[in-house]
């Protein structure tokens, strides 16, 4: 085993320094940092307005007029999560260049809301929520790229406004960034009035088109599954919400078959799928979120020494048993991590694999068709989705178990380079 991680690291940690150098990724990173403490408190509130059953616990409209008081916190925060990671990654990259940081964040953002549709059902000047959390995402990342690099090419051109000496320090920044500003938020408006003569009509829709078509396509059945669940952990490792892109395609597949399965369920026949949403919901992303992050949880609390996986630990737990993981996603780093993208691509396409067959060969019934509220704890949500069968329960241990072992060597390379890094802080302080 020994042997084995050495392996690793002098295979994996060359890799992680060459990316961690790179402004664009580094950019990247330090943009996700940025919405972090944003997206924590969001994920809180998020587990508190939809604790499992509370809404048979209290009346319809107490359960309603509860999470209305409590839909804010998430609202503001991780249904446009979009933005501040924009302002981020603008801010970063600009900052990397030795500019005026805070300029090349708003610009991105500006550019960003220049390209968003603001029309919602008819309605001109509304901005839907959707464009600005997860959904434009990946708009948000290239644009955020494209205009810190636009931004610092009409700076180091010269082409500023050059105030008089005796000017205060805030009011010459501000002229100064007025033309590189003014020249890269036109570039924008011109993309998006060319996007708006094609059949494609807004930026959006292009994107969505090139990733909806070859995706469409795949159908469903394992092979398919598994395309899904690998395309998920991809872009998720890239920060894109895996799961609101591949399932604005898949959800239709599987709803339509966990309803053939509640039918045959509801009148005592045999179910005709082993694929349904519950199976992804339940199986996968009900094992403490995307990448079923539970697991490295608890791992961190058995075999972490460094006070960042530590601290994460704790920060993460709680919420990771409600199957909410942003805390681990953006805090471990997952995101364009190099150290824990096999772990992290490999543990959901050996669990989707395991789950298929033991649920087609007859070990595990298949999933009811029930829905399950997706913060469900695990081990409750598997007894409740196989129609209150206890080896969906079984079963949903059985692939913790997986994950850890599958997690283990990475994690504990992570693990000890971040303790070695703390070590040397301290020796040098």
């Amino acid at each position: 085993m020994n042997k084995f991680m050495e392996f690793l690291e002098n295979i994996l940690l060359p890799i992680a320094d060459k990316l961690n150098n790179n402004r664009y990724l580094s950019a990247l990173r330090d943009g996700f940092m940025v919405a972090l403490p944003l997206i924590i408190f969001g994920s809180i509130f998020v587990v508190i307005a939809n604790f499992p059953f509370l809404d048979k616990w209290i009346s319809e409209d107490a359960f309603a007029a509860y999470q209305e008081a409590l839909g804010p916190a998430s609202a503001a925060t991780l249904s446009i999560m979009g933005l501040f990671v924009i302002v981020g990654i603008g801010y970063k990259l600009t900052e990397r260049y030795e500019l005026e940081a805070i300029y090349g964040g708003v610009v991105a953002l500006a550019a960003f809301l220049i390209l968003t549709p603001q029309v919602l059902e008819g309605v001109s000047g509304v901005i839907p929520t959707a464009s600005l959390g997860a959904q434009g995402m990946f708009l948000g990342i290239i644009t955020a790229f494209a205009s810190a690099e636009l931004y610092r090419f009409f700076v180091k051109k010269d082409w500023t406004i050059k105030m008089p000496p005796g000017v205060p320090g805030a009011v010459a920044k501000s002229f100064s960034a007025l033309i590189p500003i003014t020249l890269t938020l036109s570039v924008f408006l011109i993309i998006r009035i060319l996007f708006s003569l094609t059949s494609f009509e807004t930026v959006q829709n292009f994107i969505y088109t090139i990733i909806q078509e070859p995706l469409t396509n795949l159908g469903s059945g394992l092979i398919a599954t598994l395309i899904a669940v690998l395309l998920i952990q991809v872009f998720w490792f890239f920060g894109l919400h895996g799961q609101i892109i591949v399932n604005s395609v898949f959800d239709p597949i599987w709803y339509t078959l966990n309803d053939e399965n509640l039918k045959a369920f509801q009148a005592g026949l045999e179910l005709p799928n082993v694929v349904t949403k519950q199976f992804i919901d339940t199986f996968l992303v009900g094992m403490g979120g995307s990448g079923m992050t539970l697991a490295v949880v608890i791992l961190i609390f058995l075999i972490g020494k460094s006070r960042q996986t530590k601290e994460l630990g704790k920060l993460g737990g709680p919420a990771g048993i409600f199957n909410v993981n942003e805390p681990i996603i953006f805090g471990l780093p997952i995101i364009m991590n190099p150290l824990i993208l096999i772990p992290w691509i490999v543990a959901p396409v050996v669990i989707t694999i395991i789950t298929y067959f033991s649920m087609s060969m007859g070990l595990v019934p298949k999933p009811a068709g029930i829905i399950v509220p997706w913060t469900t704890p695990p081990l409750l949500s598997g007894f409740l989705a196989t129609g209150n069968a206890w080896q969906g329960a079984a079963l949903q241990l059985f692939n913790l178990l997986v994950v850890m072992v599958i997690w283990w060597p990475f994690l504990k390379i992570l693990d000890k380079n971040y303790y070695e890094n703390e070590k040397k802080g301290e020796a040098s302080n």
